[in-house]
């Protein structure tokens, strides 16, 4: 909240680019994997633990059917989800046991109201992950996915958005158990392992030029829990971070009636303009990322470097509060030189 001096870095790439980018010349560890991209390419921020045990039966990972290319596998909140063996890729869904409010009543909820500690995961290795970030001078954060995510890995898009519709009560008591659970996890992890500087929430709620569901559906059954996960970070002094890829515009009301402090990653292929965010809730929101990742993966240098330059000058002149990253995330069509090529470009404008 105070005057910043300089422009923040941070970016996600995927697994795959690192491996393609290996090839072009990125550095490896002693084991021949790509060395941390935080610290070879200077990112701000890093999660350093926080994603929480949800599903309800814990540890099942049931494979029913498996190839050379992928493998077909049973989820402990009896979802049959197919997955890509040798590339990143969100799971085709393939079947799904939730699929009514009586399923999920008998054999799912109490699995989670019974708490197990065990739920929030590996708190020594999160408390001593958190020291060396800390110690490196980065921005240490607590990600995970939160209710609408679990709700679609879950009940499958299909009953979920039926459910919305026809069994609202159903949704909320979803809603209810989980935010419950997640704040008895988080009350462990940052009692114990220690308060990071912020709090990453990652939920898709968008896809292209519209939402998943009406904004008014959102406000009634999905945001009231938002609120109130990230009044319990605020009761910690922890900052809470929104991440929705899809168009979020109609949403961004909502986002900011939430409390959320910032926002990622106003993918602009979406629709979204990150612009027309900065003048209208610069004042409400950190914006995190928001450059056009096409412009990353043109390969050219002219159009690189006047898209960074436009993106750090436009949000400037804005007075947004922001860091620089790209809108969605690092793909493979992102040469490894063009991208240390777009660092450079970002650092002779970096300062305020």
């Amino acid at each position: 909240g105070e005057r910043a001096d300089h422009v923040p870095l941070y970016d996600n790439p995927w697994g795959d680019t690192l491996r393609k980018w290996v090839k072009q010349g990125m550095p490896t560890d002693e084991r021949g994997n790509p060395v941390n991209p935080t610290e070879h390419f200077g990112f701000d921020i890093v999660v350093c633990g926080g994603w929480i045990d949800w599903q309800p039966k814990r540890g099942v990972h049931e494979v029913i059917e498996e190839t050379e290319e992928w493998r077909i596998v049973r989820n402990g909140a009896g979802a049959l989800l197919k997955w890509w063996k040798h590339k990143s890729g969100t799971p085709e869904h393939v079947d799904f046991h939730m699929t009514s409010r009586e399923i999920w009543e008998k054999e799912y909820r109490p699995l989670l109201v019974e708490f197990d500690p065990g739920r929030a995961g590996n708190v020594k290795a999160v408390a001593e992950n958190l020291a060396k970030w800390r110690a490196r001078g980065k921005w240490t954060c607590y990600g995970t996915q939160f209710i609408w995510e679990n709700m679609r890995a879950s009940m499958g898009d299909y009953t979920m958005y039926m459910a919305l519709v026809t069994d609202p009560e159903w949704i909320h008591d979803f809603n209810r158990v989980y935010t419950d659970l997640y704040k008895k996890c988080f009350r462990i992890l940052i009692e114990e392992a220690g308060n990071p500087d912020g709090v990453w929430i990652y939920e898709d709620l968008g896809y292209k030029e519209h939402l998943f569901c009406s904004p008014k559906t959102l406000e009634r059954l999905i945001f009231p829990y938002y609120k109130e996960m990230v009044d319990f970070f605020h009761s910690y002094g922890i900052p809470v971070v929104l991440h929705s890829c899809g168009f979020q515009e109609p949403a961004l009301p909502l986002i900011v009636q939430a409390g959320f402090d910032a926002l990622n990653p106003m993918e602009v292929k979406a629709g979204n303009d990150i612009f027309k965010f900065a003048e209208r809730y610069g004042d409400k929101l950190v914006f995190i990322g928001g450059l056009d990742a096409r412009i990353l993966e043109s390969g050219d240098r002219e159009i690189i470097r006047k898209g960074v330059i436009d993106f750090l000058t436009g949000m400037k002149e804005r007075g947004a509060r922001f860091v620089y990253g790209s809108d969605h995330s690092l793909s493979t069509n992102i040469d490894y030189e063009d991208f240390l090529y777009s660092l450079e470009v970002y650092r002779e404008h970096m300062m305020l």
